[in-house]
């Protein structure tokens, strides 16, 4: 077993951290889209000046900096208006911070990869845990090549990264670059202005818990009326008393619409986002809040009755139904999702899988065992070479969305989730299981072979089978006697049930009830044999 690595315990998944939810603002007028499109130019340009001073001071920020800034924007909006900017640009220089640092970090894996490829000899093949040499010598010449422009992106990198710098585009780099393809976006340069405007308008406030309906700025009453505080320079906008503006649209969220509600009646903090998607000519709203810590349950009481153990792929979820002591119930089931198309049809083809498979899992009280799945490490080109559609298989996995979205919807169904370790489970459940689970009517994939070692990993089970006895010993009619029962297991040690018919020539249906008793025999080493009435053998001396 050299060489493996050592495998992570299993853990019941935290709950959500926060809701997000979001509704359409309906019937707007012109005058309302006006409105709108000034106080989100207004301090969209705010927020782009803002975040320019936060990147210009880089690692030498501090709270003083941070209370100047936010000084500096309140005479050209409000107080909340500026606390909203203040807080989206250190969350987006952050961000980028993090995406920094990951660039960092996947340009030395592919330095590493290459300079250990380029020091094998050519054609010379590569193990289970690292790749071999390369098979030409105008793909060592290419690699080595290309190893310099990564050692040079490397040094600049670390440059800026000790330098505090980031490369920050609000609005979305992808959207900056189109402007120099609007052909292969098919996009005229009239639409990719009004969308790259649209993306670099700021209209979102943060919640404060106290003030009326949970938020002063962007406010929202139960009967769905919204109201915006205007920024100073706009007030003369104003339809409503102390400098607001009411929408004439009224809202209503469908999804968690109760929750909201009752957040709002007591005065809790709701954060809100108002943003227009171009591509629709709709605007919308989306509200959000955070959750409590819950604590999760034991691990032990989500393995009691067993547990559903599914392996994510690129095109389906593969589940199936295991008992208590690890053994495969039922049929396995496959939850398909396709993965073509726009992002919102992306989103909900992977929601719907999802709700299929935890209707399942609920009908049957079990909790559900996934993979603790990530790719990061994964998907450079240097680590698959020339595996082009391997890497496009992984990339196209969305492992950190459907875990997302399976640890939410399962806290909303109180389904537990369990995670485990990915490591081997497909190659050991094919190894293990993929040829007992096939028979004449059911043919078993590696995907259901996989989703049974997840399982037995979760409910603390190694993933190999039981070695079965030797046939000489298998008394079950020479099969495999693979029953995962253990020690307080009731009925363990008990007689086997009663076949109905005949079990001898001499025997008929429904007698010799005794025939399984052992004790119950005249048989050496037996109870019976050493009863009151029976008379004891005589001695051989006489």
């Amino acid at each position: 077993m050299g060489g493996l690595r050592e495998v992570a315990a299993p853990f019941v998944a935290p709950g959500p951290a926060g809701v997000t939810i979001r509704t359409r603002l309906k019937y707007l007028t012109g005058e309302d889209e006006k409105v709108l499109g000034l106080v989100g130019d207004h301090l969209g340009s705010l927020a782009s000046r803002d975040l320019k001073t936060r990147c210009a001071a880089g690692l030498a920020h501090d709270s003083e900096q941070w209370a100047q800034r936010k000084r500096a924007l309140t005479g050209q909006s409000s107080s909340r208006w500026a606390g909203s900017i203040t807080k989206a640009t250190h969350d987006q220089w952050a961000l980028a911070r993090r995406g920094h640092l990951s660039h960092i970090h996947s340009l030395q894996r592919g330095i590493a990869t290459i300079t250990h490829r380029l020091s094998l000899p050519l054609g010379e093949k590569g193990g289970k845990h690292a790749p071999g040499g390369y098979r030409s010598r105008k793909e060592w010449h290419a690699k080595s090549r290309r190893l310099q422009v990564l050692e040079d992106r490397l040094q600049a990198a670390r440059t800026h990264w000790q330098a505090g710098v980031v490369h920050v585009v609000r609005g979305g780099k992808r959207l900056l670059t189109t402007r120099h393809h609007l052909k292969q976006a098919q996009l005229t340069e009239e639409e990719w202005r009004r969308r790259w405007q649209a993306e670099r308008r700021f209209l979102e406030a943060d919640g404060e818990s106290g003030k009326r309906y949970g938020n002063e700025t962007l406010r929202v009453t139960p009967d769905g009326k919204i109201s915006i505080k205007l920024p100073a320079p706009l007030a003369y906008l104003a339809n409503a008393p102390h400098g607001r503006y009411v929408l004439t649209a009224t809202v209503s969220f469908a999804h968690r619409g109760e929750q909201w509600a009752d957040r709002i009646i007591a005065n809790r903090a709701v954060a809100y986002r108002i943003h227009e998607d171009t591509g629709r000519g709709r605007w919308y709203l989306t509200a959000s809040w955070t959750l409590p810590p819950v604590r999760t349950i034991p691990l032990a009481t989500a393995r009691a009755n067993g547990l559903v153990g599914v392996d994510t792929n690129a095109d389906h979820l593969a589940a199936w139904r295991l008992d208590a002591h690890g053994n495969p119930a039922g049929e396995p089931l496959r939850f398909g999702y396709d993965l073509t198309g726009t992002a919102g049809h992306r989103d909900a083809q992977v929601r719907h899988a999802l709700i299929r498979l935890l209707h399942w899992a609920r009908r049957h009280g079990l909790a559900i065992a996934v993979e603790d799945l990530d790719f990061t490490a994964e998907k450079t080109r240097e680590k698959h070479g020339r595996r082009k559609r391997f890497r496009k298989l992984i990339s196209g996995m969305p492992v950190a969305r459907l875990r997302a979205r399976l640890v939410s919807m399962a806290a909303e169904l109180g389904i537990p989730v369990i995670a485990v370790d990915p490591a081997y489970t497909s190659r050991w459940g094919a190894q293990h299981w993929q040829k007992p689970l096939t028979s004449r009517t059911r043919k078993a994939t590696r995907h259901d072979a996989a989703a049974v070692a997840i399982g037995r990993r979760a409910l603390g089970h190694p993933i190999r089978r039981r070695t079965a006895p030797p046939r000489t010993h298998q008394s079950d009619g020479c099969g495999h006697r693979t029953v995962q029962a253990v020690s307080v297991a009731p009925g363990r040690e008990g007689h086997r049930p009663r076949i109905p018919g005949p079990r001898t020539r001499s025997a008929d249906a429904g007698r010799a009830a005794n025939a399984v008793d052992q004790n119950a025999q005249h048989r050496s080493g037996r109870s019976a044999e050493h009863e009151s009435w029976q008379q004891d053998s005589l001695p051989l001396s006489f």
